[in-house]
C-alpha cells in the first residue's frame, strides 16, 4: 500500500480572544493549513518540484518548516542544542533536498517538533527575551518569534497553493 499524507481537519483561525490565544491559533491554523496542503498526495507527489528552475516542493517545506520550528522554539528560544533532521554545516539547505527522503519519517519529524516547540513555550511570557544564536546576537522576546512563524509559514503556504496546484489541480483552502 502506497503512503499518502493524512487528510486534516484544520481548527478555524480565532476570531475573539486576547494575545497569547490569537497568536497561538493563527500559528496552529497556518501549521494546519501547509498540512493540509499535503494531504492526499504520495510521497512522490510531495517530492514534484513545482515549476523549473525552482526545485521547490511540498515535502521540502514540511522538512524546512520542521527545521524552522526547531530553531525559533528550541534553539533559540529554550537555548537547547538541537540536532537537526536536514541541516549540516556543509549543507544548510538539505531540508529542501527530498531526492532521497522519507515523507512518512519527514512528517513525524514536522509534528514532533511542533509538540516540542509548545512545550517549550508552555507557560511562558510573551514578553520573555533571549539571545539568537550565532553570529548576529540580536534581542527577540517570545512575540516576536509568534508572529514571525506566522509570517514564514504564510509565505510558504504561498508557495504551497502553486505547487498543489501544479501536482494536481487543486486549489483553494
Amino acid at each position: 500500500m502506497t503512503w499518502r499524507a493524512p487528510e486534516i481537519t484544520r481548527t478555524p483561525e480565532p476570531y475573539v480572544g486576547d494575545e497569547r490565544t490569537m497568536l497561538e491559533g493563527w500559528l496552529d491554523y497556518h501549521r494546519q493549513t501547509l498540512l493540509l496542503k499535503c494531504a492526499g498526495l504520495t510521497a512522490e507527489q510531495l517530492k514534484t518540484a513545482s515549476v523549473e528552475p525552482s526545485g521547490l516542493t511540498l515535502l521540502g517545506l514540511v522538512r524546512h518548516m520542521a527545521e524552522v520550528e526547531a530553531w525559533w522554539f528550541r534553539e533559540n528560544f529554550l537555548g537547547e542544542r538541537v540536532d537537526y533532521a536536514y541541516f549540516t554545516e556543509e549543507d544548510p539547505d538539505a531540508d529542501f533536498d527530498v531526492s532521497a527522503a522519507d515523507a512518512e519519517a519527514n512528517f513525524a519529524t514536522f509534528h514532533q517538533e511542533v509538540e516540542l516547540a509548545r512545550a517549550a513555550v508552555a507557560g511562558r511570557s510573551l514578553d520573555e527575551t533571549f539571545t539568537e544564536v550565532g553570529p548576529k546576537q540580536r534581542t527577540f522576546n517570545l512575540r516576536w518569534v509568534y508572529v514571525h512563524m506566522i509570517e514564514e509559514y504564510a509565505r510558504h503556504n504561498g508557495h504551497a497553493d502553486l505547487i498543489r496546484e501544479r501536482v494536481d489541480g487543486a486549489t483553494g483552502e
